[in-house]
Parts: C-alpha cells; sequence; structure tokens
C-alpha cells in the first residue's frame, strides 16, 4: 500500500470520506464536492466480470441522478492494475447466441460512459487491457500513470475487441496503430499513448489521483448544459455513425465463439500455457456469416452483393 495523502491505494473495505456506497462490493463511489469518484474494487486485478459491469452501471446511474455530481473519476483501487480486461472463465464455454448478450452488456456499460451528460475522467496505472482499455476509451479523457500500459490482446484469446475497441481506438490513435495493437495484442506504454494521442498526460503513479481530480475540477467549474452539449457535440462530429459501428462489431464479436481458435486460445489462457497454432484446415465451415463469406458466396453465383458494408469511416 503507498502512503497516506489524496493519491493512496484505497484498501479493501475501508470507510471512504464522505457519503458513499457499499464499502465491500466490486465498484464503490463517493463525492468529493462536485465530483464523483468511482473505484473499480475487485482484487486482484479487476477483472470485469458481469457483477462488476452491472455494479458500475449503477454508480453511473447513481452519477447522472446526483444533483450535485459535476464531474466524473473513474480509477482503480488495485495494485496493479486500472482493469485487467473481461472475465475469460465467464466467456470459455459460450456458443454465438449467449457471446452476443454478454458482448453487448459490455457495450451497453462503454456506451453508458461515453453518453453521460458528465465529463468522465479515466485515472488509469498498472494494466489496462482488452475490456480495460474500451472502458477507458468510452472515457472523455485519460490520464496515466508512469507504470499504465495499454492493450487489446483479445487475439491471443481467439476473438476481437467487442466491446467497442475496433471504433474507438483507431479513433483516438488513428489506424496504423490500432491496427499494430489489436492484429499483434502487443501492449504499449504510457508515454507511447502519451506521443499517440490515447492519453491526455502521464504523471508518476503517487501523484495519479490528484491530478485526475484536479482535472475533474477544472471541468466541474464550466456550466453543466454547456459542457454537456458541447461533448454530445464532439460524440456526434468523432464518430456519427458509432452505433451503427457497434452493432458490425458485436457481430463479428459474438460469431468467433465456438471457433477452434476462440476455444484454443481460452483454453491456454485459463490451462495457463501457450496458445497452439490454429491453421485453415476449417476455414471454409468456420467462415459461415462472417462477411467475406459471404461476398464469396454471391460471386460464386455470379449475383451482385448485397451483404451489409463495414460502417463509414
Amino acid at each position: 500500500m503507498r502512503g497516506e495523502g489524496p493519491g493512496r491505494l484505497i484498501k479493501k473495505g475501508a470507510r471512504l470520506p464522505g457519503p458513499m456506497t457499499d464499502p465491500v462490493g466490486p465498484v464503490r463511489s463517493e463525492r468529493r464536492g462536485a465530483i464523483r469518484l468511482i473505484m473499480l474494487d475487485h482484487p486482484p486485478v479487476n477483472v470485469l466480470s458481469a457483477p462488476v459491469l452491472e455494479a458500475l452501471d449503477r454508480e453511473l446511474s447513481a452519477a447522472e441522478s446526483d444533483p450535485l455530481c459535476r464531474a466524473v473519476v473513474l480509477a482503480s483501487a488495485a495494485e496493479k492494475a486500472f482493469a485487467a480486461g473481461a472475465d475469460v472463465r465467464e466467456m470459455a464455454a459460450l456458443d454465438p447466441a449467449a457471446a452476443r448478450v454478454h458482448g453487448g452488456r459490455g457495450q451497453a456499460v462503454t456506451r453508458r460512459i461515453e453518453r453521460l451528460p458528465l465529463p468522465v475522467v479515466a485515472a488509469v496505472h498498472g494494466v489496462c487491457f482488452g475490456g480495460g482499455l474500451e472502458v477507458a476509451l468510452a472515457c472523455d479523457l485519460i490520464v496515466a500513470g508512469d507504470d499504465a500500459q495499454f492493450g487489446q490482446p483479445e487475439i491471443n484469446l481467439g476473438v476481437m475487441p467487442g466491446w467497442g475497441g475496433t471504433r474507438r481506438l483507431p479513433r483516438r490513435v488513428g489506424a496504423a496503430l490500432a491496427r499494430r495493437m489489436i492484429l499483434t495484442g502487443r501492449p504499449i506504454s504510457a508515454t507511447e499513448a502519451a506521443n499517440a494521442g490515447l492519453i491526455e498526460t502521464v504523471v508518476p503513479r503517487s501523484e495519479l489521483l490528484p491530478a485526475a481530480l484536479r482535472l475533474a475540477e477544472e471541468l466541474a467549474t464550466k456550466p453543466p448544459i454547456t459542457l454537456a452539449a458541447a461533448k454530445y457535440a464532439l460524440l456526434h462530429a468523432i464518430d456519427p455513425g458509432i452505433d451503427e459501428g457497434l452493432a458490425y462489431e458485436l457481430d463479428l464479436w459474438a460469431r468467433l465463439f465456438g471457433t477452434r481458435g476462440q476455444r484454443e486460445g481460452m483454453a491456454a489462457f485459463l490451462e495457463k500455457r501457450p496458445m497452439a497454432g490454429v491453421d485453415r484446415s476449417d476455414w471454409a465451415a468456420e467462415s459461415s456469416g462472417f462477411p467475406w463469406e459471404r461476398r464469396s458466396a454471391h460471386r460464386g453465383e455470379g449475383k451482385r452483393d448485397k451483404s451489409p458494408a463495414p460502417p463509414a469511416e
């Protein structure tokens, strides 16, 4: 544990100053003046299971309904991570239909953050991978500790980002870096993230929470209706087709469940072993329903391809 002061980590079960929610839940919050501080607190690395997502959604609702709240800081009480991603144990045995429901739950939370009519600042330290990065990407601004790492390693589990990562990451860092992160699964450091425009600033780990709170306090001085209107205008300008894009991403993500890559990737992760190589021997069967297969079928029939096109950039 770090020393006392506003940047300290918060021990599980400890009372936070001021009105707060359940002190032993996976997500806790307190209001500091006009700022609602929401803490992910699901040790050891804040895996984003269904109960954690539900608790986070409740805290976001509480912030929106609080007339004294003017800005939100989303942070972590864990020592080593902001959030290490979705719960692989929950996902490993899902079929495409169940995966669609599961992925829709994650997308709903990230969309809730993005559309909250309050500015949301993420305070990120340690590991920020997979669904954890997708949650951070939905925030308006990200302040990072110098130990932060950002990554979309889903490819190593036999899937792809499914909570908005394929939509929001390219908007933040550009297509080239987004492709590298998503297709290789390799993470980037806080310095690389700052240089790419993913985050607002990098500060020493001990100064992370105070820095995020100062930024939120600055935002809280602005007229609230004007701030909300500006946020919505920016969202529309940056990505007017996001709902269509999220639906396209979710469709592809869910269809990956049951493929050999997904089964092997998640089994290897849970068994703590390297993922075995997966060849293309089942390519034709596993491609059923994917956009390249639909286009190929139309060409083979000599018909014009009428399958839905990917969302416009």
